[in-house]
């Protein structure tokens, strides 16, 4: 009888583990997703956690300054120009041909790790200089704004240079983490993003409850680059010096010549994006101080943390994508094109609903913390905008893959009318005067969007072209 129940008991999980494995495989759900799922939902967690720490440890003041603070360090873009993302791309194409062998250095095609290795050098050449950009044009850049504010009563300049420090070095980090997703390392990238997020949002609650105030985001980000170096001195030192310290005499990428063409259409999309995802609370904090700039700041935050949440199938699948059309597998990466769409697209829906019911209720209660928040209206309208950003996201990423960018006029056409209507409307009308524009934009753009995927696709899989 026991021998009975024992082997009863390990059948009934046995059949609760198969059925995980294949509701996970329908949801498109491998390890990757799984690290970047767990990822976005300690995000979506934590962030309320840090909203309300801030809400009771920081004043209002505070509060604006340190929101602002984040909207003027997404500059780096400008600096970075998208070659992150054309490093991805381009490294899943070669990743196609190789693969990491027993003593974890690269085996494969001579030629593919080549280029490969050829792609690394260009971007730390790049990034390089990006760091030295970085530090001087941000920290002058925000002691000139920072020091028209007409409430200087609280201690911002230190931080902000140290943050800005801190922020080019961290900048430098991307041209190792975007060559490792590319090379379809995604499992342990977003593992250690997993990890990296619990350790950076403790290091900002213990920050914030000890009265760091505005030397929070250093602190955190000092928390983050320790754990960088420790985890990739313990698991890609090999997978690099086989890339760095090996000579080859095989064919090389050229920065001019390759990687410009399409580098230069994802900058161009890439700066467009400061002016439709972060230009809110610095033009709130120059036309109405700190304070509403602050409720700004924390309601996109959590917007953030959505639009977080709904990427989070997606942002693993990129290098998937770029080896299916290096090998041609166009059925199959339709198939999982429009799978991911679904997900994405309900996440998000559920997520903005949850936010909205939240903030509904901090304002029909009355709570202290509404007042830190914008308010029901304002806040719906964004989450709405959220939505139908979220559902043209699969659609880039798609259309990237195939190493073009057929989105740079939209992105720059979105990203002039998201900037001007953001100052025009923000100025005179505030808050809500923003989301009603930046709704009206997406509204607009989203269709022609769409246009632009089917024509692309038609064309691109087509096997007369």
């Amino acid at each position: 009888m026991k021998g009975s129940a024992i082997a009863s008991t390990q059948a009934f999980f046995l059949d609760i583990k198969v059925r995980l494995r294949s509701y996970a495989r329908r949801a498109e759900m491998d390890r990757a997703v799984l690290y970047a799922i767990l990822t976005r939902i300690w995000g979506f967690t934590a962030g309320p956690i840090s909203a309300l720490l801030i809400a009771t440890k920081f004043t209002p003041t505070t509060q604006g300054f340190y929101y602002t603070f984040g909207s003027i360090l997404a500059l780096q873009s400008f600096a970075e120009l998208g070659l992150g993302f054309a490093i991805i791309q381009f490294a899943s194409h070669e990743w196609a041909n190789l693969r990491i062998g027993e003593n974890k250095r690269i085996e494969g095609d001579p030629d593919s790790l080549s280029r490969l290795a050829s792609l690394l050098r260009i971007a730390i050449k790049w990034y390089s200089i990006a760091v030295f950009i970085v530090i001087i044009g941000l920290s002058i850049g925000g002691l000139v704004f920072f020091s028209q504010s007409p409430t200087q009563n609280v201690s911002w300049k230190l931080p902000w240079i140290s943050l800005c420090v801190l922020t080019g070095i961290n900048l430098f980090s991307t041209a190792i983490w975007s060559l490792l997703e590319g090379c379809n390392q995604v499992k342990n990238v977003y593992f250690y993003r997993f990890f990296q997020g619990l350790c950076g949002s403790l290091a900002v609650w213990s920050a914030i409850l000890l009265g760091a105030n505005l030397w929070t985001a250093s602190i955190m980000t000092v928390a983050g680059l320790i754990y960088a170096g420790f985890f990739l001195r313990r698991n890609y030192w090999e997978f690099f010096k086989s890339l760095l310290f090996t000579k080859s005499e095989g064919p090389r990428l050229s920065w001019m010549t390759d990687i410009l063409p399409f580098q230069w259409r994802i900058a161009l999309g890439w700066i467009s994006g400061y002016f439709a995802f972060s230009l809110f609370t610095p033009v709130l904090f120059h036309y109405h101080g700190p304070i509403i700039a602050g409720q700004m700041g924390m309601t996109w935050a959590l917007a953030g943390a959505l639009s977080s949440l709904g990427g989070a199938w997606l942002s693993p699948r990129v290098p998937q994508f770029g080896m299916m059309v290096a090998q041609k597998e166009y059925g199959e990466m339709d198939r999982l094109f429009w799978k991911l769409t679904l997900i994405v697209t309900g996440i998000t829906m559920l997520g903005a609903a949850a936010i909205w019911l939240l903030v509904f209720g901090l304002n029909y209660y009355n709570h202290f913390l509404a007042r830190r928040l914008l308010s029901p209206l304002p806040t719906g309208l964004f989450l709405i905008a959220f939505i139908i950003h979220t559902a043209s996201m699969p659609m880039s990423t798609y259309l990237r893959a195939h190493k073009k960018e057929p989105l740079v006029f939209i992105s720059v056409l979105l990203g002039c009318l998201v900037g001007l209507s953001t100052w025009l409307l923000g100025k005179h009308y505030s808050a809500l005067g923003m989301a009603i524009g930046y709704l009206t934009i997406y509204a607009l753009i989203f269709p022609i969007f769409v246009l632009i995927w089917r024509r692309c696709r038609n064309r691109w899989h087509n096997p007369s072209e």
